[in-house]
């Protein structure tokens, strides 16, 4: 693998004001300071409705096969995985130590900025399961993650993103504050079709009277 090259595409911007046939624009942010200044103190709480998390463990008990290899990506102190679902290794990978430590549903745990290094410090074809949970929104260079994830998993692997309507709104990139909830949905299964993963699925799992929970799903 060339340096600055990612599943065999450029992870630099064209010289057309692109990135991989979206604006650049979309992908700036309000607060342009390091990523690590504004997750230096841990944040141990749920960052939507109990409900919602709930619904999201329900999803994982279908998606998550038994004895499945799973990394959870922007990894907090909780991977709201089933309690009841034996699992092989679980890797947590995020921006906080601290956070990560308090995962008990961790195997492993590092600490990476996507943002400013996109390519997951993991072998290829290495898990069967890839998570996002309400973290999408601060990706700035989202496909050559994606075309790093596709990376290490494994064939016939997949991947699910869980998004909400919560973020923080100097962090989040321009394109999830200004496009409808349709169009961020599309926007991601773009991402995924990008990175090479198929069979993708636009699935709402919102609980009555509680934060929304809408997740996007994909194959290798």
């Amino acid at each position: 693998m060339s340096d600055g090259v990612v599943g065999g595409e450029s992870n630099k911007d064209d010289e057309s004001g692109e990135h991989y046939g979206l604006p650049n624009a979309w992908f700036g942010c309000a607060d342009e300071t390091p990523d690590e200044d504004f997750y230096l103190s841990p944040r141990l709480v749920a960052h939507v409705d109990e409900d919602t998390l709930t619904a999201l463990t329900e999803f994982y008990r279908s998606f998550i096969p038994p004895q499945s290899d799973v990394v959870d990506l922007m990894s907090s102190w909780i991977s709201h995985l089933p309690a009841e679902l034996p699992l092989g290794r679980v890797a947590g990978l995020g921006m906080n130590a601290d956070e990560l430590v308090a995962n008990t549903q961790l195997t492993e745990w590092a600490v990476q900025n996507l943002n400013d290094q996109p390519t997951l410090p993991y072998a290829s074809a290495s898990f069967d399961r890839a998570l996002i949970v309400v973290s999408i929104q601060y990706l700035r260079r989202p496909i050559d993650v994606m075309l790093s994830v596709h990376n290490v998993l494994r064939e016939g692997a997949e991947i699910a993103i869980a998004m909400s309507h919560r973020i923080f709104p100097t962090k989040a990139i321009v394109a999830f504050q200004s496009l409808s909830v349709d169009d961020r949905m599309n926007l991601v299964r773009y991402y995924l079709e990008k990175a090479g993963f198929r069979e993708i699925e636009l699935i709402d799992c919102s609980p009555p009277d509680a934060d929304p929970l809408w997740i996007i799903t994909g194959k290798k």
